[in-house]
């Protein structure tokens, strides 16, 4: 008697990304540190001045640090470069386009890494307001 075939069914293994069943590997972790954001410099083109001023508003900027500015006056650096440049190089913009992309500049650079910007909470009272009931509380009153 021949062997039995395995249905198709029997063969076929769910298929995920990056290794199979394994799980994520943690994080590492590290502290945040205070963060100087850089000024604009004034020999910027505007549309350099225009990106960096937008990402000082943006919310993944909550996650950038000292490395990340430097990144990005460095890209501003390029971008006018590249802007004032009478000949331009696909492969220039490429890097530009990349080094925005590592900074999440994008809504489909921040879905890629899975980071969700949210809408603030409303505050429901001025802190000014918490700090005093908390004052009260402490006082004992």
């Amino acid at each position: 008697m021949p062997p039995q075939r395995k249905r198709e069914s029997e063969l076929a293994r769910p298929r995920s990304r990056k290794g199979g069943d394994a799980a994520a590997p943690e994080a590492i972790k590290g502290e945040r540190r205070t963060v100087t954001i850089p000024r604009e410099k004034t020999d910027w083109t505007p549309d350099a001045k225009r990106w960096f001023k937008s990402l000082k508003t943006s919310g993944q900027a909550d996650f950038y640090q000292d490395s990340d500015w430097a990144l990005a006056v460095f890209l501003c650096d390029e971008i006018t470069y590249y802007r004032s440049s009478n000949r331009r190089s696909p492969e220039m913009l490429k890097t530009i386009l990349s080094g925005m992309e590592k900074l999440l500049t994008s809504e489909a650079d921040r879905l890629k890494a899975r980071v969700e910007l949210t809408n603030p909470e409303p505050e429901s009272d001025p802190a000014s307001v918490l700090a005093i009931a908390d004052y009260r509380t402490e006082l004992g009153a």
